[in-house]
């Protein structure tokens, strides 16, 4: 009892001190959280700023869905403070500045989704209406329909729905396409772009990286419980280092590929070439500079998935 008690005085503390920087919506410090012998959360340090959308990547057992927990003050941290635009994740749900889509968490059964969408306005002052969180979310011709009757994706546009009714400030989505297909994932970040163009903030976990490298401004990968990398997709692809360059040419002409400026690797498989560099505006301008007779030029930076296999792979 008497370390949960020292735990309520350091959040407040932290409460305290977050309202001095206007610009933090999020705050991790330290944030750790044990399951019986496995760290799930590994003394996690993290911040986001107001405006930002930021992707959160990781393996099955990273540590993501832990964090969010953390965030929504569904989970109390084992060592460290989570503060939400200066207050405890108590007080920023309570007053609807920030709001969440989970991937779990039971729906009303036998209501339709216009009911259970009625029920949520009536709980707190809402600029939406209920024509408008059906329009936002793509439920157009569902409102009749019982919540415990909906596929998957149609379950995840309510809680979308859902998770806007009082529109926050700050939306924290975990895995928010599950289930979805296709169509519906496009509909879905179509509708997230129109929603956060007002410059609200956003926290997502996902296992597609295209979502991630399409819609996030920034970038946080972690592995067993801690951060391995976090930046832009550019400034990701840029750590990751190797780039290729692909073309056709004359196995004659190939000899002196490997003294181009800034390659690090040939390859050959009969005509195609594949040259591996760190610069890859050095080797491209030293490429059309010299006698080699090339054709179908083809430049490849690192993906997503290639970052993020390469750091979770090294066991960062």
């Amino acid at each position: 009892m008497m370390v949960r008690e020292r735990k309520t005085e350091r959040r407040a503390d932290s409460d305290s001190r977050d309202t001095t920087d206007a610009t933090v919506a999020v705050r991790f410090e330290g944030l750790t959280k044990h399951f019986g012998g496995v760290c799930a959360v590994d003394h996690l340090d993290l911040e986001i700023r107001q405006g930002e959308t930021v992707a959160l990547l990781g393996p099955n057992g990273a540590g993501k869905t832990t964090t969010v927990s953390m965030l929504l003050g569904l989970l109390a941290p084992d060592a460290g403070d989570v503060s939400v635009l200066g207050m405890s994740p108590e007080a920023a749900i309570q007053s609807g500045r920030i709001g969440a889509m989970l991937q779990e968490g039971g729906l009303m059964p036998g209501i339709s989704i216009g009911e259970l969408l009625n029920f949520v306005l009536a709980l707190r002052t809402s600029p939406f209406t209920r024509a408008q969180l059906v329009a936002m979310a793509g439920l157009d011709g569902l409102e009749r329909r019982r919540v415990d009757r909906l596929s998957g994706g149609q379950t995840q546009r309510l809680r979308f729905a859902l998770a806007i009714a009082s529109e926050p400030e700050i939306l924290v989505l975990d895995e928010p396409t599950a289930a979805m297909d296709v169509e519906a994932r496009h509909n879905f970040w179509a509708n997230m772009r129109s929603y956060t163009s007002a410059g609200r903030t956003v926290l997502f976990a996902t296992h597609y990286l295209e979502e991630a490298e399409a819609f996030a401004s920034r970038v946080v990968i972690i592995s067993r419980g801690r951060i391995v990398a976090d930046g832009t997709v550019a400034e990701l692809k840029r750590r990751a280092g190797a780039q290729t360059v692909h073309f056709l040419a004359d196995e004659r002409a190939q000899a002196s590929l490997s003294g181009l400026a800034g390659v690090s690797r040939v390859e050959r498989q009969g005509e195609r070439v594949t040259l591996t560099t760190n610069d890859i505006d050095t080797t491209v301008r030293a490429l059309v500079g010299s006698h080699v007779d090339w054709r179908n030029l083809e430049v490849r930076s690192p993906n997503l998935d290639d970052i993020f296999m390469a750091l979770v792979s090294n066991g960062q």
